[in-house]
Order: C-alpha cells, then sequence, then structure tokens
C-alpha cells in the first residue's frame, strides 16, 4: 500500500475510518488498555448473583486482524450490569471478561447498523493462570473470574483484576531541602525513630490519579563525631513511614567527619491509607534513630542537603 496521500484534517478531503484509526493508534503511542486506572473495572454485581457488573470508562483496542487495521476508541458510560457468567458444574471453571472489537471490514459477519462492534464478552474455560486475551482477538482483558465448583453466584473474592492502562501517568518532581545551622544532634542507644531534623521538608502534592510512589532519599553532609555511629535512616511521606531503613555504620572513631546516606522505596498508593492521600498534599519528614551499640552522634547543619526525588505512577485502581 502507498503512502495516503490525504492527511486528517484536510479541508475538502475524504477520511477513511482506516485513517481516524491510524490516528488512533498514533495517539495512543500503539499501546492498547483502559485510559485511567479506575476505567472498565469489573466487579461482583451489588446484590451478588449469576454476573458482574463494569464501571463506566474509555479504552482503545489494537486491531489484530491486519498489519494496517489501526486502533479503536471505545467507552462504557454509566454501569453495565448485563455481563452474565454461566454457573459451573461439578468442577471449577476460569472465565475471562474481555472488551472486544470485530470490525467486519476485517473479520467476522457483523452489521454496524444493526450490531455491536466493540462489546464485552465472556470467554469460557481459560486457563486459572491466564492474563491475555485469546490470541487473534482484538481486545483487551478486564477480568478473570476464578469460580469454584457447583457455583453460581460470584463474588468479589473470585475476580482478578487484569486490566492495564494504555499509557499511564507518571510525574516527577524533585523536592531539594538545605538544612540550616545551628547543628542538630541525635545520640544515645534508645532504637527509637525520631523526626530529624524535628520540621517537614517539603510539602508533596500526591497526584488523584497516581497508584504509587517511587521514592529516592538522600542526605549529603550527614555529620558525625564523638565516637562509632550506628544507626538507621529512613523518611515518612503522610501517615506513611517507609518500610525499608538503610544503615548508618561508621567506625571512624571521635574525630567529626561527614557522610552521605541515600534509600530507595515504593509506597502503595492503593490501600486505604495511600488512596485517602491522592489529590492531597501530604507532609516529607526524615526520620532516624540510633542503635543499641550506638558511641556518636549524628548531626545536621548548614552544610547537609537533603534531596527527595519522588515520581508518581498510574496504574489500574
Amino acid at each position: 500500500m502507498a503512502l495516503n496521500p490525504t492527511p486528517i484534517a484536510t479541508t475538502g478531503a475524504m477520511h477513511t475510518a482506516q485513517q481516524f484509526r491510524m490516528m488512533n493508534r498514533d495517539l495512543s503511542r500503539a499501546n492498547q488498555g483502559i485510559t485511567e486506572g479506575d476505567h472498565m473495572k469489573v466487579t461482583a454485581l451489588a446484590t451478588p448473583g449469576g454476573g458482574v457488573q463494569i464501571a463506566d470508562g474509555s479504552a482503545v483496542i489494537i486491531g489484530r486482524a491486519s498489519t494496517v487495521q489501526g486502533s479503536y476508541s471505545a467507552y462504557n458510560i454509566g454501569v453495565d450490569t448485563s455481563v452474565t457468567i454461566s454457573p459451573t458444574g461439578g468442577t471449577g471453571r476460569s472465565d475471562m471478561v474481555i472488551l472486544r472489537v470485530e470490525d467486519p471490514e476485517y473479520e467476522g459477519t457483523r452489521d454496524p447498523a444493526v450490531d455491536p462492534i466493540v462489546y464485552f464478552q465472556v470467554v469460557s474455560n481459560v486457563s486459572s493462570s491466564a492474563t491475555t486475551a485469546p490470541s487473534g482477538y482484538s481486545a483487551i482483558p478486564l477480568a478473570r473470574i476464578d469460580i469454584p465448583a457447583s457455583t453460581a453466584t460470584i463474588t468479589s473474592a473470585m475476580i482478578k483484576d487484569l486490566r492495564k492502562v494504555a499509557n499511564p501517568r507518571r510525574d516527577r518532581i524533585l523536592y531539594p531541602y538545605y538544612a540550616q545551622d545551628p547543628l542538630v544532634e541525635i545520640s544515645g542507644t534508645s532504637e527509637t525513630w525520631k523526626t530529624h531534623p524535628n520540621l517537614v521538608m517539603a510539602s508533596v502534592a500526591v497526584p488523584s490519579w497516581a497508584t504509587s510512589a517511587k521514592v529516592v532519599f538522600t542526605i549529603s553532609g550527614v555529620r558525625y563525631a564523638n565516637g562509632d555511629v550506628w544507626g538507621n535512616f529512613r523518611f515518612m511521606l503522610g501517615s506513611i513511614e517507609a518500610a525499608q531503613w538503610v544503615g548508618i555504620d561508621d567506625n571512624q572513631g571521635t574525630a567529626a567527619r561527614r557522610g552521605t546516606v541515600q534509600m530507595v522505596e515504593t509506597i502503595d498508593l492503593t490501600t486505604t491509607t495511600g488512596a485517602a492521600m491522592r489529590g492531597t498534599n501530604q507532609n516529607f519528614y526524615s526520620r532516624m534513630r540510633t542503635r543499641s551499640g550506638n558511641a556518636g552522634k549524628i548531626g545536621v547543619d548548614a552544610t547537609t542537603t537533603f534531596n527527595i526525588d519522588i515520581e508518581f505512577n498510574e496504574g489500574p485502581i
């Protein structure tokens, strides 16, 4: 096929459906999936029964019947409660709920005048570990339903979310904090976590769409003195304290010296606590503690710099 001589939006020109599908492909960067994290989520019916419901939202689907088919844009307005799941007999079964396109220009016999070209389909008896739509289908997977034997009612526990965001959003922000004089130190052997220095380092704007936050937290020029230092270092974002911590283990005696400490942690923003943080500003704190074998002091002053590097990522909610 030669170059199409009429680009989209040419005045007086005729544009084919294929041109718009190819534009959809380009705009979606040749990816497919739901548009935003909460779109088209499959859940149990409000009163659990022999089916599931699918939330509103939109998606992009790559046409698989031809290499020049392009991509389709689809949307669901409101909650669709008409997707039925057949009951199981003496053995369990896994079904997959997909959003499928069947364009008669390339496959099938559907008539766009009377038949749905994009629709929700239940593919019965898939592998219990299946995560992708059947090969050759122009479709995206939404959920797998793992149904026990002799079951006619679908509950939330049976639903495995398979959605992927076609082009997930990312937002990376750097929050530098420069400590000030006078020198502030912690010492002792208490093993108690403290906010050190005892202040808010940044007010972090958490995007409403974020499902995780990847944090790289670095201290440069932290001061050790008065003995061998043994302690730990981590951070707190809002009410969530990082699960991991980095060891401070400096066996350099009593002379004052400087060091650099860095940690990396991912914060889950889909938990109850994390979800409540989305769309709000949350305070960021540096947290440290001394250990039982500590003999020195951990100090922060005007030559100490904190670098808070946060990348927010979007995923299914």
